[in-house]
């Protein structure tokens, strides 16, 4: 098997793609790291990697940055790691429907569409990997958190099936799922919460006040409890990348462990029990 160590990898101005940028980049990777900002870019630049924009919800982005990759080089691309997402947090009675439709243009449909453009690249060359970043909330849900989980159980099930369809050609598809890793995802969070949650008229108001906000906006900047830093990502990433034949699914951080466990051990009302605890 001759792997193509090229990679096109989003979501790369912070957090668990910029490791993953400049981590794959040491290993000997030609690494193509998007940004939805062009601002975000210039820095990407200035640091020594590749960088243009990707835009998730523009498919004049998707389109012109996939152009972009096989004009560099010569038509070919090893890999893709579909990594940017946000979270919108709030109370699912609280979540408008265009919060989800929002959310789910970002952490599911610029995946599927930049994946569908991707594969005939994978096709004419014979190979390729898609690793789609999930997350141990891929597994469970947890309260608050109903828009970004019902973003990754939807990538689980996509990328399942995608994995299936995908076994009689020389494309693996990959899941990675995180638990708690160093990210700016909870501060990115605060804007999407404040255009569509109004929680001051919520029956849960008091809950907000008592949980959420303090989350949001009085965090200590102290790391949470098994918290990992992004490169743990990364670690996983490039086993993944370069097995001979990668697992379907590649934990990161304890609670992924503990919960991929429990959900597959627990009844269905312990299992609520435990997670009614998070």
């Amino acid at each position: 098997m001759t792997t193509i160590r090229s990679i096109l990898i989003t979501g790369c101005s912070s957090g668990i793609g910029h490791d993953a940028a400049h981590g794959l980049k040491r290993a000997g990777w030609r690494v193509f790291a998007t940004c939805r900002k062009e601002e975000d870019c210039e820095r990407l630049r200035a640091e020594g990697l590749e960088s243009f924009r990707l835009d998730y919800t523009d498919e004049v982005s998707i389109d012109a940055a996939l152009e972009e990759v096989l004009a560099r080089t010569g038509g070919t691309l090893g890999a893709v790691f579909n990594n940017g997402a946000f979270a919108c947090p709030g109370a699912v009675e609280d979540l408008p429907t265009g919060a989800l439709r929002e959310i789910f243009e970002t952490n599911l449909f610029g995946y599927h569409e930049l994946t569908r453009r991707v594969i005939p690249v994978m096709r004419r060359q014979a190979y390729g990997r898609i690793v789609n970043c999930s997350s141990v909330l891929g597994l469970v849900g947890i309260r608050w958190r109903g828009a970004y989980v019902a973003t990754k159980f939807a990538m689980e099930g996509l990328t399942d099936v995608l994995r299936l369809e995908m076994s009689d050609t020389p494309i693996r598809a990959v899941l990675i799922e995180p638990g708690p890793v160093t990210s700016r995802i909870r501060v990115n969070a605060i804007p999407h919460f404040e255009r569509w949650i109004d929680w001051r008229a919520s029956p849960r108001r008091a809950q907000y006040e008592a949980g959420l906000l303090k989350r949001l906006y009085e965090h200590s900047g102290q790391p949470d409890r098994f918290e990992l830093p992004a490169g743990a990502v990364t670690a996983k990433l490039l086993k993944a990348l370069e097995a001979r034949n990668p697992r379907p699914r590649y934990y990161v951080t304890t609670p992924t462990y503990l919960m991929g466990a429990a959900r597959r051990i627990l009844p269905g009302r312990a299992l609520d029990w435990v997670l009614g605890k998070s």
